[in-house]
């Protein structure tokens, strides 16, 4: 932590599906179950359910996550993290929103710290934040025994005031001033920590963010393009 009276680093917080990504990846990962046989006519019914509620702000992610999880319990870590990099490298990684990569390197020559902050799996979160070239991600995780998945997540997800708790930490740690740190996010789901840090930053908002953000001033931004309008602070 940064001594009293001092101020600590700045931070650029990221969430991923929809931000970093032009896409959902828990829609492309849906289609990948279903090409592989491994989910029936009900659990992708569920999953597509499941997809719309989130996009409008009512899922009920810790059930969401159990039922998801039911498909891998027992099954070994390391396999679902050799599938899930495969996966992210052949169908995800294409979809990296133009606009990330200068609003990325913008950051970076400010010295800030880049921290990918996410509800997706561990698996998926290391691998984008290898892509996007962060320092580092803060996600959901799952229980695990003697190397293999319980199916069970482990609480809180990284997900609503849950992420707060998250970049709380992180900043605890790393010595991260909230008050002059950012987070950028598509989804109104990320209200808590964007009214937690002092430079919140919306991307593409679905429509209930971005009445939210007309209504608090906060930039609204589009990556759709590598020449996005930036809206960083100098300090």
């Amino acid at each position: 932590m940064p001594a009293a009276g001092s101020r600590g680093r700045i931070a650029a917080y990221m969430d991923l599906d929809g931000t970093l990504l032009d896409v959902n990846s828990a829609r492309l990962w849906l289609a990948r179950e279903w090409k592989h046989r491994r989910v029936s006519v009900g659990q992708a019914a569920k999953a597509i359910g499941f997809l719309v509620a989130y996009r409008l702000g009512l899922a009920d992610i810790e059930k969401a996550t159990r039922e998801a999880l039911r498909l891998v319990g027992g099954l070994e870590e390391d396999e679902v993290r050799r599938w899930t990099h495969e996966w992210f490298d052949s169908e995800v990684a294409i979809h990296a929103a133009p606009g990330s990569w200068p609003t990325i390197a913008e950051h970076r020559r400010l010295g800030h710290a880049l921290v990918l902050l996410t509800s997706a799996s561990p698996y998926e979160a290391e691998r984008a934040a290898e892509l996007f070239g962060l320092d580092a991600w803060l996600s959901s995780s799952y229980e695990v025994e003697h190397g293999r998945f319980t199916g069970e997540p482990v609480v809180p997800l990284c997900y609503g005031s849950g992420k707060v708790l998250y970049a709380e930490g992180h900043a605890e740690r790393e010595g991260i001033d909230l008050g002059r740190s950012y987070f950028y996010t598509d989804s109104y789901t990320d209200m808590p920590i964007l009214e937690r840090v002092g430079r919140p930053r919306v991307v593409s908002p679905d429509m209930r963010l971005r009445l939210a953000a007309r209504r608090r001033g906060w930039p609204v931004l589009d990556w759709s393009s590598r020449e996005p309008t930036l809206a960083i602070d100098p300090d």
